[in-house]
């Protein structure tokens, strides 16, 4: 079956063929490559292509939800009332994220809950964001316990539980038979409560090789390399996990034997503990593959240094390829990274190319209406 026909209506049943570590037990944080087994599937995928699983909710979340309510996990529920609630819970609608009309229902239902003093009225946004942070479902049933719901209504107030998205970080060209992935492992502890990624930990804690993996392929779009033939440099800007989608550049680029140069940018948190696919790069940049490659691992010196901040170092010579038309490429954390990579990008050709500040961001603005600039933030 063709990778097309592959949606989450219709995803294909995958299974983990291998997984490592990419991190040691001394980082502060758990990251996993995963090598998602696609035989049989017939699923094609470009680099810079993402491939999107649907996990399931934590079995034990699922439980507490029920046990607050007083419910039974086999009381019909779901479409036409057909699922059983527990089945629904666990990997239909999302118990994490509390959405409008789970809140609504409980402003109604108990008038002495936090919903119900005004935080749902217009203008007061920013005080229900404020209350919602770190908060799940089974916090606002808690802090709401007048509130009572039969199976299908309470369903209703649910969002549905959404695939996960990853960049693929691996190439036809060199895997043709899997799918390669690099996922941060994400835990935080938030009211009291030991929590983490819904997809992340299901993965981590809950998936084994037997384990079926929902997954299609979501397409990059406009996250593409240049043709094997064109010379047109690239700039890669891939911290932590944003540095997937490169992996799978590089390993395209050694395949197709392409001309123009390419630099890549990774940052972390230590060199000795946080230092993802290291050899690889390291490789591509000894055998020509890449022509060069900068580092940033912020715990590796009293004064935090971030990729950011290796691009304003070498901002020269950033300037000199981006006058010979180079494209850039960012992958990664949305809010803080991205809008910290384009301040420094402005930076870059205010002191470099001798342009005003306005002047500048309207380069910058140049480069991304001219697809030079391209981002696969979230």
């Amino acid at each position: 079956m063709p990778g097309k026909a592959y949606t989450k209506k219709n995803p294909f049943l995958a299974r983990i063929a291998r997984q490592y570590d990419l991190t040691s037990p001394q980082a502060p944080k758990r990251t996993v490559h995963y090598e998602i087994d696609l035989r049989g599937s017939g699923i094609e995928f470009t680099p810079g292509d993402s491939l999107a699983l649907q996990p399931q909710n934590d079995p034990a979340l699922v439980g507490a939800v029920l046990e607050q309510l007083g419910l039974r996990p086999e009381t019909p529920a779901g479409e036409n009332g057909l699922k059983p609630l527990g089945e629904a819970l666990l990997s239909e609608v999302s118990i994490t994220v509390p959405g409008r009309r789970l809140m609504e229902a409980l402003a109604q239902q108990d008038p002495r809950g936090p919903l119900a003093n005004g935080l749902l009225a217009e203008g007061k946004n920013q005080d229900l964001q404020q209350y919602l942070w770190g908060r799940d479902v089974l916090d606002l049933l808690r802090e709401h316990p007048a509130a009572r719901f039969d199976a299908p209504t309470f369903v209703a107030t649910l969002g549905k539980l959404n695939p996960r998205l990853y960049s693929i970080a691996s190439s036809l060209a060199a895997y043709p038979d899997s799918s390669h992935l690099a996922i941060a492992i994400v835990r935080y502890t938030s009211h009291g409560r030991a929590r983490g990624g819904v997809a992340t930990t299901w993965l981590a804690e809950r998936v084994n090789s037997a384990t079926p993996i929902p997954c299609f392929i979501t397409a990059g779009k406009s996250f593409r390399l240049p043709e094997p033939s064109d010379a047109t440099p690239i700039l890669m800007i891939g911290p932590g996990t944003g540095i997937a989608p490169f992996r799978a550049f590089l390993q395209e680029r050694k395949a197709t034997g392409a001309k123009g140069d390419a630099w890549l940018f990774f940052g972390e948190t230590n060199r000795a503990h946080a230092y993802f696919y290291r050899e690889e790069f390291e490789g591509y940049l000894q055998s020509g593959v890449l022509q060069r490659l900068d580092t940033a691992f912020s715990r590796d010196q009293e004064q935090k240094i971030y990729v950011q901040h290796r691009l304003l170092e070498h901002g020269a010579e950033v300037w000199r390829w981006l006058e010979r038309g180079a494209i850039v490429y960012v992958c990664g954390d949305a809010q803080r990274m991205a809008v910290d990579v384009d301040n420094a990008l402005r930076t870059i050709v205010a002191q470099h190319g001798g342009r005003s500040a306005e002047e500048a961001a309207a380069y910058v603005q140049a480069l991304d209406d001219a697809k030079r600039y391209r981002k696969d933030v979230y």
